[in-house]
């Protein structure tokens, strides 16, 4: 009990602890975990936040626990982490969750970036098997243009063309290509690392291996503490390492950026 005890300390200090600076870039994703609740066991998301400073260090920010991925889920955590001082986010990157992206409206004000990944294999549902290479070859062409602009014509241009064979797609990309296209108007040097929730793929699988040990979790508690060590562990790994980006780019980054996907939203100006 007093190991547990010190473990508690330790991980409450670090998952608690005031963020100062400005945090530019915030990736959120959630891992499921089976927890025992009221003689049942049930799945619970695990979200964890992971910011770069303008100084280019990468850090590990939050770690949220709870029984759905709803509006007021995400708003809780993300009120949280401003709470603790995480300002200055212009770009949130996560996979689609309804309640997320109206949470990242209503508590940051940030663009959002939908995991291209993820993207990909939702577009891809709808293609048969037997097309889905030659669709991902389109689909990944039309990400390496030089800019948001060419990028998106791309992929107008590529929907177009598959329009007769698989309207869905066609909808599919009409509808969402501007979420998908996001990272595109940040700095070219960062931009490989902002598409994509893939950064914290890593810690993710470190989070399975150690949880798959545990099975089933006797509370809520214990997840926190057994998960907030390994995150512990991993973002003073992290502090030894080099920049995770480029400082350079964060220069840019101070000119006041238009948020496309504000524009669809916000009334003009009478």
């Amino acid at each position: 009990s007093k190991l547990c005890k010190d473990i508690d300390e330790r991980v409450t200090g670090f998952l608690q602890r005031p963020l100062t600076g400005e945090w530019p870039y915030l990736w959120l994703d959630a891992t499921y975990l089976k927890v025992r609740e009221g003689g049942r066991v049930v799945s619970v998301a695990v979200i964890v936040a992971v910011a770069v400073t303008t100084e280019g260090r990468r850090e590990i920010v939050g770690l949220h626990i709870g029984p759905s991925e709803a509006e007021i889920f995400w708003t809780d955590f993300l009120r949280d982490l401003v709470k603790r001082g995480l300002t200055g986010i212009k770009l949130v990157i996560s996979d689609a969750h309804e309640g997320l992206k109206a949470a990242i409206r209503r508590v940051l004000g940030a663009t959002w970036q939908r995991c291209r990944v993820h993207w990909t294999r939702n577009a891809l549902a709808y293609v048969p098997k037997a097309h889905q290479t030659m669709v991902a070859a389109g689909l990944r062409q039309a990400f390496q243009q030089p800019n948001q602009a060419a990028a998106r014509a791309s992929l107008c241009h590529f929907a177009d063309q598959l329009h007769n064979r698989w309207p869905k797609l066609k909808v599919f990309v009409d509808d969402s290509l501007d979420d998908a296209l996001a990272y595109m108007s940040f700095p070219a040097q960062h931009r490989t690392k902002l598409h994509s929730t893939n950064p914290l793929e890593r810690l993710n699988k470190e989070i399975k291996r150690r949880a798959d040990v545990v099975g089933i979790f006797p509370n809520e508690d214990s997840i926190k503490r057994l998960i907030g060590a390994v995150l512990l562990e991993a973002n003073d790994d992290w502090q030894l390492q080099h920049r995770y980006m480029q400082i350079e780019g964060m220069t840019e980054l101070a000119t006041p950026m238009i948020n496309p996907q504000a524009l669809a939203i916000t009334p003009q100006a009478s």
